[in-house]
């Protein structure tokens, strides 16, 4: 019988850490080997990240991007362990720092691990392909609890880029993320952002092609944050001894190349 993957958890303390943390144990083909958040953090069974990073062979971390972009780092300068990232909202500074990190160790990073948004993400960007800048509009919305701090959320903008990939373009030459007063009429090929935050909504997202008299939206609705835990231990089960390289939930799946 394999020896079971060695995991640690960062941002132990958090909603998704303590999700993780219970998944993990759960599952016979992991082991939960540490857990850390913030430095100076203790009680719970906490450790200090280097001592977690030396006992693990893979690290979850759902934390903040500065902290997932510093943890990147750190992981990099020791030659591992490999790295599933689910933080969002990273700036240009804190993705160039993980893409430099992702040439010595493996890492995953997504907006979402939910598997059914991902598949939504391949879904959407066939449909994209499908129907053009000239045949339809397409917006993007999506509604999140009120303790979010990053809008549009992660996986909103991992949608974009899947429509911006159906349409062979970049998706920062096509979104349109506010409207605010007299905008003028829509461009063509623009793909809007829409955000709502409230309550508890764990995650809801649509991608909606409007043409002269129809509409289609595909859609996902989080039921709890089991599902994204779910992602994530594929996501360590996936990327454990993978060459060095930044990869995506697609990588995980199977269908990067679609």
């Amino acid at each position: 019988m394999p020896q079971p993957l060695k995991i640690a958890i960062a941002g132990a303390l958090g909603r998704m850490g303590r999700q993780m943390a219970e998944s993990v144990a759960a599952d016979p083909r992991l082991e939960l080997v540490a857990r850390f958040h913030r430095p100076g953090s203790t009680g719970e069974g906490l450790v200090e990240r280097d001592e977690a990073l030396a006992l693990a062979d893979v690290v979850v971390d759902f934390t903040t991007p500065a902290a997932s972009a510093e943890l990147a780092t750190a992981c990099a300068a020791r030659g591992g362990p490999a790295l599933v990232i689910g933080s969002t909202g990273f700036d240009v500074a804190e993705l160039e720092a993980i893409a430099e990190a992702a040439k010595k160790i493996a890492i995953v990073r997504s907006g979402s691990y939910s598997l059914g948004l991902n598949l939504l993400t391949g879904l959407v960007e066939q449909a994209a392909r499908a129907l053009g800048p000239d045949d339809c509009d397409i917006e993007i919305f999506e509604a999140h609890h009120r303790f979010k701090v990053d809008a549009p959320s992660g996986t909103a903008l991992m949608l974009g880029e899947a429509v911006a990939r159906g349409r062979g373009v970049r998706p920062d030459d096509v979104a349109k993320r506010a409207r605010d007063g007299v905008t003028g009429p829509r461009s063509a090929g623009e793909i809007g952002f829409a955000v709502l935050r409230g309550g508890s909504i764990v995650g809801e997202h649509s991608v909606s092609f409007l043409s002269d008299g129809e509409r289609l939206t595909l859609s996902h609705v989080a039921g709890d944050r089991s599902m994204f835990a779910r992602g994530a231990v594929a996501a360590a089960l996936w990327v454990a001894g993978r060459p060095p390289g930044e990869y995506g939930m697609r990588d995980v799946l199977g269908f990067a190349t679609t």
